[in-house]
């Protein structure tokens, strides 16, 4: 049985390290994008061959056209016919209220967690419609049914993006074979909360959540691979929450 061959973005840290790490043990081959820090992803890649798959490293920037369309390229010339996106790149910038935030860090929250998601999707649809199938799976967040006040309502606004574009586009490219879904994680213990300037936001996030505590990256790594394997088949448009009950 010939394997998945997918494109992880963001896939150096947190989140996206601990989704390579899983789809790994579950049978993928693996494009790992990052943008900025080579180790990171370099370490994850040497997890991800250990475990038997395959795994190629390309930095990218989701927010711009021609990295994105190197990223497939390198993709499908390295390890072949891509079948599986996983756009889980994406940045919040400060903690803040709207208020305070430059107009700086509005645009690139957009450019990454919007126009990236929409680069992506856009190369691998190209990809998989002419195949006959394929999946694409969205990090978004609880942010975008949540608004996150007082935090980053910026941020927040591109997830609920995502969401309208994931159900949309699962009803545009279903006919061709294309599952699209999303998962919608909570507060997760990764490191981004102290690149936001708040390193101890998980566990005061903790009193405020009905199961008490914060989300692993691997519970979300979890979801993530069911959504792009066999068991879930008939599952297009789908926004899964894995919040932990808020």
């Amino acid at each position: 049985m010939a394997r998945s061959i997918t494109v992880v973005t963001g896939g150096g840290r947190g989140i996206g390290a601990a989704t390579c790490r899983r789809l790994a043990a579950d049978g993928h081959d693996l494009a790992v994008g990052y943008v900025r820090d080579a180790e990171p992803a370099e370490g994850v890649a040497e997890e991800v061959r250990a475990a038997g798959a395959r795994c190629v490293t390309v930095r990218v920037d989701t927010s711009v056209e021609a990295d994105v369309e190197r990223l497939f390229a390198v993709a499908e010339e390295q390890l072949g016919p891509v079948t599986g996106l996983v756009n889980n790149a994406g940045v919040t910038g400060p903690l803040g209220r709207l208020i305070d935030t430059e107009t700086a860090v509005l645009r690139r929250v957009v450019d990454v967690n919007l126009l990236g998601t929409l680069l992506c999707s856009r190369a691998a649809a190209r990809l998989m419609t002419g195949r006959g199938g394929g999946a694409i799976v969205n990090v978004s967040s609880a942010a975008a049914t949540l608004g996150s006040p007082d935090e980053y309502v910026h941020y927040a606004a591109t997830k609920a993006a995502v969401d309208a574009l994931t159900v949309g586009l699962a009803k545009e490219l279903g006919p061709d074979g294309v599952r699209v879904n999303a998962v919608a994680p909570g507060v997760i213990d990764t490191e981004i909360h102290a690149a936001m300037g708040d390193p101890d936001r998980p566990h005061r996030a903790a009193a405020i959540t009905p199961l008490r505590r914060p989300g692993r990256a691997e519970e979300v790594a979890a979801a993530i691979s069911w959504l792009l394997s066999p068991d879930a088949s008939y599952t297009t448009g789908a926004v899964l929450r894995v919040a932990g009950g808020r």
